[in-house]
């Protein structure tokens, strides 16, 4: 049922195609009239009464194609008086009283040649944090360090466990099956046997023995012998320190029962003639002893030079230089 259908009418009498059917093909396809072939027409619009379809039926051909629509009626404008503003135009102060609003466009920021950002500011505002994070980082460190020695100053030390002997012995613990060497003698000429015209004499400074004692072969015949024990058999250098007055001397040595041979007594220190004093050297010579006792001695023989004075004589192994 249809808004507006009160129920007089069925809902096929709403078909706007209904003379097409048989009924309207019997009429030989003649435009019904008046809603025809059985159908009620378009009603009438009566004041006060409803519509009864909202299907308004047209007849078919009834509708005119090709003619302009009607243009619906536009009321003219009113123009207003020569001189006078149209209200549409009129400018803000032809109202009377009170102005109308106005609206103001929203501030723009800078354009182009305005002020960047304050780089200083960030700047400084960088560095300050730098500075912050540094001065944390240090006090920490200072505080770990500080902590570490409160610790270490804390602790009680603790009794260390004694040592365990090696089960091994050392090799310097190992008893020495090799006998020790005794230092090979060393005397004072004062304490030799003297021979011939040698003597005992202290005036000269600088001899090393007691009260600065020594020796003068004192020429031709003159000597002075000892006694030395060898724990082996070699060879070995007999070293003499002695003193001429500026000028060389000699002398002659004798080992044991062999051959007596030269010692050189020059003058190694340079001194100056006739001076003892700075004359005091050593000397040496090359002597093959035996084990056990050797005798050895110092003479004055036929053809030296003995104006010397003797302090001490002593033994070094092998043959050595001065």
């Amino acid at each position: 049922m249809a808004a507006g259908n009160d129920g007089a009418n069925k809902p096929e009498d709403d078909d706007p195609f209904g003379y097409l059917y048989a009924d309207g093909q019997a009429a030989a396809g003649r435009a019904p009239q008046g809603g025809g072939y059985g159908y009620p027409g378009p009603a009438q619009a009566q004041p006060g009464v409803p519509r009864t379809s909202y299907n308004q039926v047209r007849t078919v051909g009834e509708r005119q194609y090709g003619q302009q629509p009607a243009q619906p009626h536009v009321p003219p404008q009113q123009q207003a008086a020569y001189g006078q503003p149209h209200p549409q135009y009129a400018a803000p102060e032809t109202y009377g009283g009170a102005q109308p609003p106005r609206h103001t466009p929203p501030p723009q920021g800078p354009r182009g040649g305005g002020r960047g950002p304050n780089t200083k500011g960030l700047l400084i505002g960088a560095v300050a944090v730098v500075a912050v994070v540094v001065a944390g980082i240090t006090a920490a460190i200072i505080g770990n360090q500080s902590d570490k020695k409160d610790q270490t100053a804390g602790t009680t030390p603790t009794a260390s466990a004694p040592a365990t002997p090696s089960q091994d012995p050392s090799s310097s613990q190992e008893p020495s099956t090799e006998p020790t060497e005794a230092p090979l003698p060393k005397q004072d000429a004062a304490t030799l046997t003297l021979g011939g015209v040698a003597t005992v004499g202290t005036d000269i400074k600088g001899a090393k023995g007691p009260g600065g004692a020594y020796v003068a072969l004192n020429g031709v015949g003159g000597s002075a012998s000892w006694t030395v024990d060898i724990p082996e058999a070699g060879d070995y250098t007999l070293k003499i320190t002695y003193s001429v007055p500026g000028k060389d001397a000699d002398a002659m040595l004798t080992v044991n029962s062999s051959p007596p041979y030269k010692v050189n007594m020059k003058n190694y220190a340079l001194a100056p003639a006739g001076d003892w004093e700075k004359g005091w050297t050593t000397t040496y010579g090359y002597a093959t002893l035996d084990k056990g006792s050797n005798s050895l001695k110092i003479s004055c023989e036929q053809g030296n030079s003995c104006e010397a004075i003797i302090d001490q004589v002593y033994l070094v192994a092998g043959k050595v230089g001065g």
